[in-house]
């Protein structure tokens, strides 16, 4: 177990920073467009990869009780991270879609590139400030979302996803057998519906409307407005389209990583619309050093359901007794979910050994395969 007063020094703290190295990457790839075009996706996904393999897994536990002003250098990057991520997109649109050098695919890939990064990191460090107290990282969570228009995902997240994960009512728990590109036409709108029902329910609580204006799906609304016309403003009309595609690319990013995060890994279900409570073998973890310097460790995904509010340098590794593990990091398996026949043949048979690992008892899984199951109460 590391000792806290190691959180203190920027030295310990930097791998986490090695995502700001994607900026310059990406603003070289655009200037020198070409080939240089794919350097971007190649090192999210490839690179990683391969540092993973070179520096192995990290499954060292830190202290759990270090304070937040020992962790000072580790939450900096996270709320540094919207004006690095806000100043490259309006550089982007304001250089892009009039470059000379740049075909019409040119232009479309990098902002494919710009998705990726606001898909992989962005979205990613949204996740980690959505889940403080802080007015301030809620804020930035809410301005990172709406800058790639998907702003629900907090309500979802927060009021769904963490108490419904792996029953029928969490839409993001992805089936047994069933292929990325089918989930993500699945997810779209039932994650949007699910948190618009959510946020609808607890104002009914109150005795308020749904369109009470404490609800934050106005506030949602608004801020993807003025990203919406801030890139009409700068880009034009096509610089918009360039906007909506990065967005896309973002939505998509994230929903590759919701797919691995809980693939199969469903609660009990023991009568009645009860479930049993979430725990460390719900969710899929990979313990390897480098992809978790880039997702700031959400690949110990057991212990953020476990404790959703508690800093990711903290976050805890458990072995392959208490939580399934995958044989790569997040980075290769979202590569190898969008290819659904190896994704199948290398993950299904985990699934079935879970099962049989965890729920001897439980004979027929179909209800279970098809989210038939009673929903939660």
């Amino acid at each position: 177990m590391k000792p806290s007063a190691n959180f203190s020094t920027f030295k310990n703290a930097m791998p986490f920073w090695s995502s700001l190295l994607l900026v310059p990457i990406i603003v070289f790839s655009t200037v020198m467009g070409g080939l240089w075009l794919a350097l971007p996706p190649l090192c999210t996904w490839t690179l990683f990869a391969v540092l993973d393999g070179i520096f192995g897994k990290d499954e060292e536990n830190p202290a759990s009780d270090a304070p937040d002003d020992e962790l000072y250098y580790y939450r900096l990057i996270t709320l540094i991270w919207f004006p690095v991520q806000l100043v490259l997109l309006i550089w982007m649109l304001a250089y892009v879609p009039d470059a000379t050098h740049l075909s019409v695919f040119g232009k479309f890939m990098t902002f494919f590139s710009m998705g990726i990064v606001s898909g992989t990191i962005g979205i990613n460090y949204s996740h980690e400030l959505m889940h403080q107290t802080n007015r301030l990282e809620r804020w930035l969570a809410d301005l990172l979302l709406a800058s790639v228009l998907y702003g629900h995902f907090r309500s979802e997240h927060l009021l769904v996803h963490h108490r419904y994960v792996g029953t029928p009512r969490d839409a993001v728990t992805a089936r047994y057998n069933e292929g990325f590109h089918h989930f993500f036409v699945r997810v779209i709108p039932e994650s949007f519906t699910s948190a618009l029902s959510a946020e609808k329910a607890m104002l009914e609580r109150k005795g308020l409307p749904a369109t009470h204006r404490s609800n934050p799906f106005w506030r949602y609304a608004a801020l993807q407005c003025a990203f919406f016309f801030l890139a009409l403003w700068i880009g034009g009309f096509f610089g918009l389209v360039l906007f909506v595609f990065q967005s896309l690319t973002a939505i998509w990013q994230l929903e590759l990583i919701d797919y691995v995060e809980h693939y199969g890994l469903t609660r009990e279900h023991l009568g009645d619309g009860k479930y049993e409570h979430v725990k460390p073998r719900h969710s899929w973890n990979a313990p390897f050093r480098v992809s978790n310097w880039l997702l700031i460790n959400l690949q110990r995904h057991s212990d953020h359901h476990y404790k959703p509010n508690r800093r990711f340098p903290l976050l805890q590794s458990y072995d392959i007794g208490e939580a399934p593990q995958l044989p790569q990091g997040y980075p290769v398996m979202s590569v190898l979910a969008m290819v659904p026949p190896l994704w199948r043949r290398v993950m299904n048979p985990r699934v079935r050994a879970w099962r049989r690992e965890h729920y001897p008892h439980i004979e027929d899984w179909n209800a279970y395969k098809t989210a038939s199951n009673p929903l939660p109460r």
